[in-house]
């Protein structure tokens, strides 16, 4: 049932007037008993009485009706409404350029196209998308970095403030980066906070991931990155990752979707640790990153594992493979 928003009467309660009427009640009586005009009272005891028998069993003649109008006498004729979408379907144009074409004005132009169902282009279908798990850990690891900007108070995001002073923006603070890595099976994740993107910090940080996967039993086959400079052109990731035998993957140019697992990661990292709390200070912020990280390794509810945490997925754990 289509109801007005401020209908004072549901479909119940104009049931219930019309059957008081019927038994008796004058339409003023009945109308003070459930709280709305005698007019109103009048119009629903008026519909129910030229209802067929159908009607009346479906409650259908109680129903609000539309208020369009029957007849539009001023609407644009059909022949302009037609020449409208013709212009419409052969340049793409929005009403602006179609009114100055047309002549006429531009709000009867984004009438008549929305009329048409044209108003907005079609939306192109969505790919399908295409979910996969290699089915041990470290067959796959996915490595990516997102920047940060650094702060000496909290900012706008968390305080909805916009108050910086001149000096605050000149002090040029700068950004830091976290580095992450995520396993593609159990979503075991590490990360570390870099001021730079450099290939000796990528090395570095690499290193130490693969020692705290190795930490949990886990030996990196394969790696999967952007075509990041730091990645693609970086000799000692190179050297580190022939000297593990770990195969170095890429994604498709402009497909971040292949290395979603980290891409996805990094939402939550910032959703949860980078704006969860109201820090005083980024070097606050930094120090929370690895009490944010146990937690999402060791007991944060994960989606794609039935809201078990990733360390539930590790084996070789005292307890895991009971």
């Amino acid at each position: 049932m289509h109801q007005h928003a401020n209908a004072k009467l549901g479909l119940a309660g104009r049931h219930a007037l019309v059957l008081d009427v019927e038994r008796g009640c004058s339409l003023r009586e009945a109308a003070r008993a459930r709280g709305v005009s005698p007019a109103t009272a009048c119009k629903w005891w008026r519909r129910w009485q030229e209802a067929s028998e159908e009607e009346r069993a479906s409650l259908a003649c109680l129903h609000d009706r539309s208020s369009r109008p029957h007849r539009c006498p001023r609407v644009l004729s059909a022949i302009e409404q037609r020449r409208i979408v013709a212009a419409r379907r052969r340049s793409g144009w929005g009403p602006r350029l179609i009114a100055g074409e047309t002549g006429h004005a531009h709000a009867t132009v984004w009438r008549t196209l929305r009329r048409a169902g044209i108003s907005r282009p079609p939306r192109p279908a969505r790919e399908q998308v295409v979910r996969y798990e290699w089915p041990c850990p470290g067959d796959l690891l996915h490595i990516d970095s997102k920047r940060f900007v650094r702060f000496t108070r909290p900012g706008h995001a968390v305080t909805g403030l916009r108050d910086r002073t001149a000096a605050e923006k000149r002090m040029g603070v700068g950004y830091e980066f976290v580095h992450s890595t995520v396993d593609d099976h159990s979503r075991l994740a590490y990360s570390e906070l870099h001021r730079d993107e450099r290939a000796a910090t990528v090395v570095g940080f690499l290193e130490r991931a693969l020692a705290f996967y190795a930490a949990h039993g886990i030996e990196a086959k394969r790696l999967l990155s952007d075509n990041a400079f730091c990645y693609t052109h970086n000799r000692a990731l190179a050297e580190l990752l022939t000297k593990r035998g770990i195969r170095h993957l890429r994604i498709r140019p402009r497909r971040p979707q292949t290395n979603g697992k980290v891409e996805r990661y990094q939402q939550t990292l910032k959703r949860e640790w980078a704006l969860g709390q109201v820090y005083r200070s980024s070097d606050h912020r930094a120090a929370a990153l690895s009490h944010w990280l146990r937690y999402y390794n060791e007991r944060r509810p994960h989606s794609s594992l039935g809201g078990r945490p990733p360390i539930s997925r590790v084996h070789n754990l005292s307890r895991q493979d009971i």
